[in-house]
């Protein structure tokens, strides 16, 4: 394939494909009706880049400038890409946000990325007109909307008004160094850390495709939100290769394989709490009548990872990394170990450390870190929070806060994440391959295997929940339980099986097990500390 020479921004990147191939579809948006339909918006090249710019120039003459922030709140729409594009020819930052954020949590994200404005759609518009005392004082919107509070009814644009103009901009040079954008982690334990990503970090994650091959016909695909960091790998991928990207407005297990197949898309990401979701659908004679050729996982369980590629005829590349960008592993088709995360890129080294902060042998459990060969610092920067910024870094080390192992070949195995361990009579608890089994019953649409401390329970150890969404209404917990006695080690069977109508999630469809939690107690489980 051709390669595009590096570049600084993800503008440059677009203008550059726009004057070599200008009528080449860039982006593929996709809507799921009522009706079960598909609706769709392309995006050339030529038109992102005209687009943005039109965008671009709006938002100046509202005095967004370079080091600025605006947050960025809707679905999978095309205008959030153009929306990327501006803030890039601006110097501008912009701040994704989940679309479903609302009340404190909003609040909280607004202010403390010191976001100067909004563009949004208009199904997030009263979310951000409830935020009390905010400091917006513009909003673009995808349609006309008029409820909105004093504080931003100065500027109230609808987003086809400010393209019916067309034109240019003036642009902004930034640096490698420059900040791009703050994306929010989770904040399932509290409130959520802005990560800061510059132009150079995000281009150069572009680049870094280790181990996995693309091909000139490959189309990519992704239902993940582009507030997420998945879904942006996915993206710029796509436009640094110059391959097609398709994206959902957002994820459906049930049109997943449908999409593909009308859309031949070859490449597709999916990340842990998708990966029951999908295979939970009844098995079809046609399964794996489909173009997809490479799932990219993070999280596949091992007794799904061969399932996987046999009914669906995929191969699986296991990947692991962070928003934050400190450090990456991947596991090819055919290259190691299956359930392994995989090994470093060649310019990383990764290793294992125990509570004392000494390497750990092969097999023995411990934090993966990593650092650059080349002796370069890893830097994290986590905006207005030095503290948090400087303690992801220990001894020159990115510390990821991930329990792993590695083996004798040098292939890391994931175990848990720091603090949301399961110990039961002295072991931890695989919580994948729980869930794996209880999805292989056919009894459940959706797991989530979680722990909870009660007063049974000695210290330090939890009692094991499986929340499930049953597959039919005649949905049996003893006969789940009965499964899980005949495939399960007694230590991994679910104490507790709790019934839910869906299991609560994040946008990048990682449950939240703070909210099962609290419905457990609802339920009047008793006990829970």
């Amino acid at each position: 394939m051709q390669s595009v020479p590096p570049l600084e921004t993800i503008a440059d990147l677009v203008a550059t494909h726009a004057a070599k191939t200008p009528a080449k579809i860039a982006l593929t948006f996709v809507d799921v009706t009522a009706d079960g339909t598909y609706r769709t918006e392309e995006r050339s090249y030529a038109q992102l880049e005209r687009k943005g710019a039109a965008l671009a120039r709006h938002l100046a003459a509202l005095g967004l400038g370079r080091g600025d922030t605006f947050a960025l709140m809707m679905a999978n729409h095309p205008e959030f890409v153009e929306a990327m594009l501006a803030a890039a020819m601006l110097g501008a930052i912009f701040v994704p946000i989940d679309p479903r954020t609302i009340g404190e949590k909003l609040s909280f994200m607004l202010s403390h990325a010191q976001c100067r404005g909004v563009i949004c759609s208009a199904d997030c518009a009263a979310a951000i007109a409830s935020v009390e005392s905010n400091a917006l004082s513009w909003a673009v919107i995808l349609t006309e909307q008029s409820a909105w509070p004093p504080s931003i009814a100065r500027v109230n644009l609808s987003y086809g008004d400010i393209l019916k103009d067309g034109g240019s901009c003036d642009r902004i040079s930034v640096s490698p160094v420059d900040p791009m954008m703050l994306m929010f982690t989770s904040g399932t334990t509290g409130n959520p850390k802005a990560v800061v990503i510059s132009h150079g970090a995000y281009m150069s994650r572009a680049r870094g495709m280790h181990g996995i091959e693309l091909r000139a016909d490959d189309i990519l695909y992704t239902g993940l939100s582009l507030t997420h960091i998945n879904a942006q790998g996915t993206l710029r991928i796509g436009l640094t290769a110059g391959l097609p990207v398709v994206i959902s407005r957002k994820f459906s297990k049930r049109h997943l394989w449908s999409i593909c197949r009308t859309f031949d898309c070859t490449i597709f990401n999916i990340l842990g709490g998708m990966i029951p979701e999908i295979y939970s659908i009844p098995e079809a004679p046609d399964d794996s009548d489909n173009p997809v050729r490479l799932i990219i996982s993070a999280g596949m369980p091992p007794d799904l990872w061969k399932e996987y590629e046999r009914r669906y005829g995929v191969r699986i590349c296991e990947i692991y990394g962070s928003t934050e960008g400190g450090g990456a592993l991947t596991n090819p088709p055919g290259s190691g170990p299956i359930g392994s995360l995989g090994k470093p890129p060649p310019e990383l080294e990764a290793a294992v450390f125990d509570d004392d902060g000494r390497h750990c042998h092969p097999m023995q459990p411990g934090e993966l870190r990593f650092r650059r060969k080349d002796s370069v610092p890893i830097k994290t920067a986590y905006f207005k929070n030095p503290e948090a910024s400087e303690a992801k870094v220990a001894d020159g080390w990115f510390c990821t806060g991930d329990i792993v192992h590695q083996d004798e070949d040098g292939w890391f195995f994931f175990h848990y994440r720091i603090g949301g361990g399961i110990r039961r009579n002295g072991d931890f608890i695989n919580t994948a391959l729980v869930e794996a089994a209880v999805i292989k019953s056919g009894l459940v649409a959706d797991v989530f295997v979680y722990g909870i401390a009660t007063s049974q329970n000695v210290a330090g150890e939890k009692t094991l929940v499986a929340a499930v969404v049953p597959r039919t209404v005649d949905f049996s917990r003893a006969a789940l339980r009965a499964y899980c006695s005949r495939t399960l080690q007694t230590r991994d069977i679910p104490e507790i099986i709790q019934v839910l109508s869906e299991i609560p999630k994040t946008i990048s469809e990682k449950p939240i097990e703070r909210l099962c939690i609290e419905r457990l107690q609802e339920s009047g489980i008793v006990g829970l500390e």
